[in-house]
């Protein structure tokens, strides 16, 4: 049997190398294992790794920890993705020591363990270049020289012995762990990132005046000097009219209500349009760039849904799910119906155009200067599908960052962690009492998460109003901030509602904004 080494319980794994980890420039992978093989054999080990740029693998030493775990880090210094495994190997050499120290204690014959351990040595120089192999000759030459054989034993027992199997690895009938375990590193501000959200609409400095964007633009100071580097608005395309929502979720709207900003399309145009009164494409990218001006970048909604007026619904009728009467099923996120959009049929026969048109939306935002994407409600799209979107974007521009707006089940949330996203809203936002949270904090750092999770915490959003800020004073609204913004690398709030600490609800006992 050559490979004698046994290695598992990998640690960062995912799913068995189905996903890779997260890290960012600067940081590192600490891996680490449990090696092992049978008897009393010395063992080394390994990480080797490898830049997706690099074409030769690198190698730094893990060192035994305890039992027979074994630890070793790498540095992560370039974007993009790495690729490691472990190697282990029985160490003869220092194997061959160990039990020569024994012998010579035990005052048993050494004479023929030293000729075995030169016909290693010899073996062993023959693996290194000359120009390197010079101590490992010198050694095998004095051990197989007619010196007296107390002063080979003297050698054979020393430090500078052990020195040589430290410095040159007896490398062979080596373990390879090898399950293309990946590790994809962005940039710093994927792990540290402050959200500021507002709606457009409410930005104008009039009452009563549709707010634009370049209402917004003006508002870009503030922001920085509140400490906020991302600035988050919810869907600024056109509107659908078409069973459009009133306020307060009233099925019916009055005159003038402006509607949801999710129901998105109408005849101006759809996903890769302005909403009119908001202004033009023009003053979107003036506004990206007066952002950077001032260190923020804009983040926008992926809101993969339509109005009932979009015009996709008669140029791709494949990519909906139309009933035999000719209706759509509303969306739903019980207890709400959505009666103003239209969900995608993500499995239609039509699956391959769909995915590439929404892909192509993401593109488009991205030329025009977008970093970051909240996604409204991913845990109902399919999980392939984020992951497929996410790596064909990320193949155009690597530094987009992707943010699951979902408050579902931790499993869910950790799937699409898995296939991707880059940050991730969290269930922070329901938890009250010390307990809660600090059991919900133990839970996401776990051994798994950790390494793919990166939580965003937010007091508050605009269709979650919690309970315990409900009718709750400035104290609880500092409360919640300071722990959402030293819990997380990540936080956000909802702007000028959460400033004003507007707490009203919708009705009692329902966690929601009234005239949200």
């Amino acid at each position: 049997m050559k490979n004698r080494v046994f290695i598992e319980k990998v640690i960062p794994e995912i799913n068995g190398g189905r996903y890779y980890v997260k890290r960012t420039v600067g940081g590192g992978v600490v891996v680490s294992a449990n090696i092992f093989a049978d008897g009393h054999l010395s063992i080394r080990a390994c990480v080797l790794y490898k830049h997706e740029s690099d074409k030769k693998w690198s190698m730094v030493a893990m060192k035994h920890e305890s039992e027979d775990r074994w630890k070793g880090r790498f540095e992560t210094q370039k974007t993009g993705f790495y690729t490691y495994k472990i190697q282990a190997w029985v160490d003869r050499l220092t194997f061959w020591q160990k039990s020569f120290k024994e012998k010579v204690r035990d005052e048993e014959p050494t004479e023929g363990e030293i000729e075995y351990v030169v016909l290693l040595l010899k073996e062993l120089a023959e693996n290194f270049p000359k120009t390197k192999n010079q101590p490992l000759v010198n050694a095998y030459k004095l051990l197989s020289s007619d010196k007296p054989l107390e002063e080979k034993i003297d050698f054979a027992i020393s430090r500078d012995f052990t020195r040589l199997g430290r410095q040159f690895p007896y490398v062979k009938n080596e373990t390879v762990y090898d399950k293309n375990l990946r590790v994809r590193v962005g940039e710093h501000r994927e792990l540290f990132t402050t959200f500021y959200q507002l709606f457009p609409r409410s930005a104008s400095p009039k009452a009563g005046q549709h707010g634009t964007l370049k209402d917004v633009q003006n508002l870009l100071p503030r922001i920085k000097e509140m400490g906020f580097d991302v600035l988050y608005m919810p869907p600024i395309h056109p509107i659908g009219s078409t069973k459009r929502f009133g306020k307060n979720f009233n099925p019916i709207a009055g005159k003038g209500d402006p509607g949801s900003p999710w129901a998105i399309g109408d005849s101006s145009g759809g996903h890769k349009s302005i909403h009119p009164e908001l202004g033009t494409i023009k003053d979107f990218e003036n506004l990206v760039g007066a952002g950077k001006k001032e260190g923020i970048d804009i983040c926008m909604d992926l809101a993969f849904q339509c109005s009932l007026d979009h015009k996709w619904l008669k140029e791709h009728p494949d990519w909906f799910d139309f009933r035999p009467d000719g209706s759509i099923p509303c969306i739903e996120s019980p207890p709400l119906k959505y009666y103003d959009v239209v969900s995608f049929n993500f499995e239609s026969n039509d699956w391959e155009n769909l995915w590439n048109a929404l892909r192509d939306i993401v593109l488009f935002w991205v030329n025009k200067g977008v970093k970051f994407f909240r996604a409204s409600v991913p845990h109902n799209k399919p999980l392939p599908f984020w992951e497929w979107l996410i790596a064909e974007v990320h193949k155009v521009d690597h530094s987009v960052i992707f943010i699951a707006g979902s408050f579902t089940s931790p499993r869910l949330l950790l799937g699409m962690s898995k296939v991707g996203f880059t940050q991730s809203y969290t269930n922070f936002i329901k938890y009250d009492t010390r307990e809660e949270v600090e059991q919900y904090l133990k839970r996401i750092n776990g051994p798994e998460q950790r390494q793919i999770y990166r939580p965003s915490f937010w007091p508050t959003v605009p269709d979650i109003l919690p309970y315990h800020l409900i009718a709750g004073d400035s104290n609880i609204y500092a409360l919640r901030l300071l722990l959402a913004a030293t819990l997380s690398g990540s936080y956000g709030i909802y702007g000028p509602v959460f400033e004003l600490m507007e707490n009203e609800a919708l009705k009692n006992g329902i966690e929601q904004y009234a005239n949200s």
